[in-house]
Formats: structure tokens, sequence, C-alpha cells
């Protein structure tokens, strides 16, 4: 993947979380500079970003660091395999006490 289709892909992926994440009535959301917020009821935040020079999508989170790389057109965490949006609705439901729906 090129720098370019890297940029449009992660640019994608968080119009996407940002989308779904404004449907919330608790939660708040803010894109800034490429990095995206989630702010949740108690405070705490979920943040997601790119990381240019490993391609990948960085995701922190109360629980942890998560790193996710595009594989054959998914983004699925370089540990556990697990895909971004499933992560993503199980952190923020965890975190931020909302179901959220990626679609």
């Amino acid at each position: 993947m090129t720098e370019t289709e890297f940029h449009s892909a992660v640019d994608a992926v968080l119009a996407r979380i940002e989308n779904a994440v404004e449907a919330s009535d608790t939660l708040d959301v803010d894109l800034e500079a490429g990095i995206l917020t989630v702010t949740c009821p108690d405070g705490t935040k979920v943040i997601v970003n790119r990381q240019t020079p490993n391609r990948e999508i960085w995701v922190a989170a109360r629980s942890g660091g998560f790193h996710f790389t595009s594989r054959e057109g998914e983004w699925r965490d370089t540990r556990s395999g697990a895909e971004l949006f499933a992560s993503l609705a199980s952190i923020i439901a965890s975190q931020g006490g909302e179901s959220v729906a990626f679609g």
C-alpha cells in the first residue's frame, strides 16, 4: 500500500468511526489533524490515530493499546487478528457504556 493509498484508507476509516459515534447521545467525538478522540461519559477517552511509517491504525483505550494493519481489505489487530470495527465496538461498549454500530 502506498502512502497515498494508506492516507485515503485511514481517512475513510476515521470518517466511518466519526459518523457512527456522532449518532450517540452520551459519547462525544472529535476528529482533528488525523486524530479521532471519543470521550466517554466518565471523561475517559478512546483515541484512534494513524501511524504512517508502520502503515497502521493505533487505538488507545483504558483497556490497552492496539495496532491494526490492513489485511485483505480489512483492518486487523496485529496480535489477536480481531477486526478494527468489532474491536472498537467492544472497547466503546466496555469503556463508554454504549453500543455503537459501525454499519
